[in-house]
């Protein structure tokens, strides 16, 4: 839908979709961004709440019919997949979504999934909508989809959850949504950096990272499993990435604390800044 290489915020809030006049400029709905590359078939990071918005994008641009995409899904807690039932696409039967996302324990990922969405909880199932959806269960891999070279890797949070690498024409993105610095590997200190993250993250054009606490509030917060704005910055600095993407906003933040968030990080910063915002248009080399 657009020229070239880009990555679409459709959602960037954590935890739960939020709505008020102070989050109007960074939105409130949850973790949902697409990637689109001329040629190449959509890639959709993660299935919030901001997947609605993308699927409507879809209609008014007669997309929606024969639409076909691929889905990496960092996790399967409520902020990232409920998006899915509303995905406009997904109402026709020659639709095709091939969502990749963390091998169960408890299972194949579309019966765990299922397992979420349905009655009582829902009043319908995924294989209850038109369209084909296929899950894939990956862990520490490396596959390709279409064009695309995608790694993903375990990364600490406080249910499985991944991060991914897309490299595709030239360009790199790396998103890492839901990452815990505190959490797991408590015995390495909270500033300690997995390699499999930073070989996620080394060298990307575009690293997409949670940032959801400051630094005050992470004393409190650690065990929720997400990392702050100052640990995101050291992950892109140390893995040489060349633009930070702040991520997952906490639901209580407002735009104007979120930019006092992004000024602080940018001024101790050696690349390009930004707070995710709902609606933004990220081009890619």
């Amino acid at each position: 839908m657009h020229g070239g290489s880009s990555v679409h915020f459709y959602g960037v809030r954590g935890s739960t979709p939020c709505d008020g006049p102070g989050i109007a400029r960074y939105g409130g709905n949850t973790s949902c961004a697409v990637l689109e590359v001329a040629g190449h078939v959509p890639i959709v990071l993660d299935l919030g709440t901001g997947l609605r918005n993308y699927g409507q994008d879809l209609v008014e641009a007669g997309l929606d019919e024969h639409y076909r995409g691929i889905v990496l899904l960092t996790h399967l807690h409520w902020d990232h997949i409920q998006g899915l039932p509303f995905f406009a696409p997904l109402a026709s039967d020659d639709s095709r979504l091939e969502v990749y996302g963390p091998a169960q324990s408890d299972g194949p990922l579309g019966d765990v999934f299922a397992g979420v969405m349905r009655p009582p909880y829902f009043p319908i199932r995924p294989c209850d909508l038109p369209a084909d959806i296929r899950f894939h269960g990956v862990g520490h891999d490396t596959f390709c989809v279409g064009e695309a070279r995608v790694r993903s890797s375990w990364v600490r949070h406080t249910d499985p959850a991944l991060g991914f690498r897309v490299d595709v024409a030239g360009t790199s993105v790396a998103y890492i949504s839901d990452h815990g610095q505190g959490c797991g590997d408590t015995d390495l200190g909270d500033d300690h950096i997995p390699a499999e993250v930073l070989e996620l993250c080394d060298g990307v054009d575009l690293l997409i990272h949670d940032a959801q606490h400051t630094t005050e509030e992470y004393a409190t917060t650690a065990y929720l499993g997400h990392a702050t704005a100052a640990h995101a910055l050291e992950i892109a600095t140390e893995a040489g990435s060349r633009r930070l993407a702040l991520y997952h906003h906490d639901f209580t933040r407002t735009d104007n604390e979120i930019d006092a968030i992004v000024a602080a990080a940018g001024a101790h910063a050696s690349m390009p800044v930004f707070g995710a915002a709902e609606g933004a248009v990220i081009d890619l080399p």
